[in-house]
């Protein structure tokens, strides 16, 4: 391991990954610590064969555009069972509904609605409360209706560092096949 820069940097770079309990722009730890990009990129390879050369229960990934300090994945039951859920999980419908927003954004509410053939006003509801969907605009056609699209926090959520690391959609299963077809269709 080379170092980049003084171990008070590095250490202040760890204070603000622990202290933002999510991701960070890389522009903003920059900005932070009076370094350049690179330099922060740098020492947060240095901070990361630190933790996995001394065996650390915590790693930084990147995620959702920026740098995360997280648990590593084979001590996250630990941290599971000391915090227990304290939101209740999404249902069916809303991961559903989140799926159709996920892989056709922008999208509005009546396509989601002809998509899934269910209205879709509570889920949206619930999925905006929880900022995993977002307003981003209005489509141009008559009535403008609002167009949804994943937030930051979806990502974040789900442990996506962007929405090209989404899986494919499987075509193959008997329940997705409508679903599957439908969101392969050019809008």
């Amino acid at each position: 391991m080379v170092e980049t820069a003084s171990p008070g940097k590095r250490a202040a770079l760890e204070c603000l990954l622990f202290a933002a309990g999510g991701p960070v722009a890389v522009s903003t730890l920059a900005r932070s610590l009076d370094l350049v990009e690179k330099e922060v990129e740098n020492l947060v390879e240095e901070l990361q064969e630190l933790y996995e050369r001394n065996g650390h229960g915590l790693q930084i990934r990147q995620v959702a555009g920026g740098y995360q300090m997280c648990t590593r994945p084979e001590y996250a039951g630990y941290v599971q069972e000391l915090l227990k859920p304290e939101v209740p999980t999404l249902s069916r419908a809303a991961l559903e509904t989140l799926a159709v927003i996920a892989y056709r954004q922008p999208i509005t509410k009546a396509e989601i609605e002809r998509l899934r053939g269910v209205k879709v006003d509570g889920v949206l509801h619930t999925l905006l409360s929880r900022e995993l969907i977002m307003e981003v605009g209005r489509k141009e056609v008559p009535g403008r209706p609002i167009l949804y699209g994943t937030t930051p926090r979806f990502l974040e959520h789900f442990g996506l560092a962007s929405l090209e690391e989404l899986p494919p959609l499987e075509e193959e299963k008997e329940e997705h096949k409508e679903i599957a077809a439908a969101l392969a269709e050019e809008p």
